[in-house]
């Protein structure tokens, strides 16, 4: 029988996270913040989806070069993220 890289106990935190996370994002769709609302469910969703690269797909042990290239495409993202907020706001 092969071992896991994580417990089950580990996987199964990470998961009540997501799911309370999940609530929180229901949550969030309630509360009026204004321009914040978009901001905010980003936010939650990169942690959801940070956890779930992390703990599930098991980027947490990958090597250096994996997680630059990584960071790297997150970070292009970002900025094209960044370009259509801009564009849309100064319509």
């Amino acid at each position: 029988m092969t071992s896991h890289i994580q417990s089950y106990k580990t996987l199964a935190l990470v998961l009540g996270c997501l799911l309370v996370l999940t609530a929180v994002t229901v949550g969030a769709s309630y509360v009026d913040l204004g321009r914040l609302n978009v901001w905010v469910a980003l936010a939650i969703a990169s942690v959801k989806g940070s956890l779930v690269l992390l703990f599930f797909m098991h980027m947490r042990f990958e090597g250096p070069l994996l997680k630059v290239s990584f960071l790297s495409t997150i970070g292009f993202l970002a900025i094209m993220i960044g370009f259509t907020f801009w564009d849309i706001a100064f319509r």
